[in-house]
């Protein structure tokens, strides 16, 4: 099909999806055919749908977004993929080039294959119903994912734009997109159209365990006015191998009891939706910077409005106690899975409304208001680390290092979720709960943790959930701050 200019976000959108439709369906009614036994006469190619921009100036109607308009005349172009899962993002970015530079915008058809693999989406185990000379066979008739097309070096800052080639205009092209998607499948046995707008890491089942019983809790049908109000603002929850429990007070959907799952994955995901997706997803990312690392690069691509670790810390300082909250501003990274990516000198900086809506937070589900707040939170820097043992070290070595970067907890992932949140652009933020002071003697050993510090798991996941919603309300236009941009970055937010 040809191209075409849109001056119309909705038709912009609707072509979109037709574009992405018919090559897909093209795709998999092939590899039917295939399967069945019927092989093609020829390669059978399709390929992702495109947008591109070309303005002769970079002006913008509102200076305080960060996002939505080029930086300097010139040809801009991405491919795009899922139109299922991203139809409000793709709207909501081309209504912006619409209105900040006044030219249409192009739709057509790229030169980049849809690998089979993307086509026959999540959900398909491609090589499960094929022989063995038809999994041979399969590379020289469908495309195959390349990873040339899958790397961040837009996100990075690294990539050089060929003379005559556009300029990207989101940090990510369709095919590092689709490959995110299937992975998230894998990591967290839920699909990407589930997660929501506003994440939350954690490294403790406990507060997995307590997000569960509260979304259940929010499911089940009441008679009490009060509760029903209160019940109202989310519409489903879906659990690991997309298992999805409708609200009971909003409508009369059959539950959805999902596939049948064999084991728990690695980093299992669980999502309290808003009919928006502006709900709240939790991740169980497990112990370790690379489980951190590996769980926000394939989110990122979901393009959430916020992240931010709720975990377990070791208290540096001896003026803390168990169950004490720290407020992350600032971070030492020894993490040495972004050091590639993201050098540990470039420093990340604390983002105003993360850091103002957790603070609030606090104070309202703890009661501890104004100066009262440092009986139970610090606000410092946090130390995060690769090595679970780091207690084993020689002492004299951490002590320096710890006291000079003014560290007061550390921990393992949350330099890495922050530092990533800086690199893709998606705003972050940490508070944690003190469980350890390996330094003053309190070792983590069995039994170590007291009725106190087990009371803090459900407030701290309050805490959390309330600082989503105080997010939610100062609007995705305001989270996505300028301080996250490069000089010379894409368009899409």
């Amino acid at each position: 099909m040809k191209n075409k200019t849109f001056k119309d976000a909705d038709k912009a959108l609707d072509y979109i999806k037709k574009l992405y439709s018919d090559n897909v369906d093209y795709l998999t009614s092939a590899f039917d055919s295939f399967a069945n036994g019927k092989i093609p006469d020829k390669r059978v190619t399709a390929c992702y749908p495109y947008m591109r921009i070309a303005t002769e100036k970079a002006t913008r109607n509102d200076i305080r977004l960060s996002y939505g308009f080029v930086p300097r005349p010139g040809t801009y172009e991405t491919t795009l993929t899922r139109p299922d899962i991203f139809d409000h993002y793709y709207k909501n970015q081309i209504d912006l080039l619409l209105k900040n530079h006044g030219q249409p915008i192009e739709i057509g058809v790229s030169k980049t294959p849809i690998p089979i693999h993307f086509a026959l989406g999540e959900d398909f185990y491609l090589e499960q119903d094929l022989d063995e000379e038809q999994i041979k066979a399969m590379p020289s008739l469908f495309d195959q994912p390349d990873l040339e097309d899958m790397d961040d070096q837009i996100a990075n800052n690294t990539h050089i734009v060929k003379t005559g080639e556009p300029s990207p205009l989101a940090l990510f092209t369709a095919p590092r997109v689709d490959l995110s998607i299937m992975r998230l499948r894998h990591y967290t046995a839920t699909n990407a159209e589930h997660f929501q707008n506003y994440v939350i890491f954690t490294n403790y089942q406990f507060y997995i365990d307590q997000f569960t019983r509260l979304a259940q809790d929010m499911m089940a049908p009441t008679d009490d006015a009060n509760e029903k109000k209160e019940r109202s603002e989310y519409c489903a929850f879906v659990e690991p191998g997309n298992k999805v429990t409708y609200n009971k007070n909003l409508s009369n959907k059959a539950d959805e009891p999902g596939y049948q799952l064999g084991r728990m994955p690695q980093m299992p995901a669980y999502h309290l939706k808003r009919e928006d997706g502006s709900g709240i997803t939790i991740v169980n990312i497990g112990v370790g910077p690379s489980n951190a690392k590996t769980i926000t690069d394939h989110i990122a691509v979901l393009r959430p409005h916020a992240w931010m670790m709720l975990g377990h810390c070791a208290g540096l300082r001896n003026s803390q106690s168990l169950g004490d909250y720290v407020l992350a501003h600032a971070y030492v990274r020894e993490d040495n899975v972004l050091y590639k990516d993201l050098h540990p000198a470039i420093p990340i900086p604390a983002l105003s409304e993360i850091q103002l809506s957790l603070e609030q937070a606090v104070s309202e589900v703890t009661g501890y208001q104004g100066y009262d707040l440092k009986k139970i939170m610090r606000t410092g820097t946090v130390a995060t680390v690769d090595d679970r043992n780091w207690e084993l070290r020689p002492a004299t070595y951490h002590n320096r290092r710890l006291s000079q970067s003014r560290a007061i907890a550390l921990d393992m992932e949350s330099g890495t979720i922050a530092a990533n949140g800086f690199r893709f652009r998606v705003p972050y933020g940490t508070l944690l709960c003190v469980s350890d002071k390996p330094l003053h003697g309190q070792l983590k050993l069995p039994g170590m943790a007291d009725s106190f510090y087990r009371q803090r798991v459900e407030q701290h996941l309050h805490i959390g959930m309330r600082t989503m919603s105080l997010l939610r309300e100062i609007g995705s236009e305001r989270l996505h701050s300028r301080k996250l941009r490069a000089f010379n970055e894409v368009a899409f937010q």
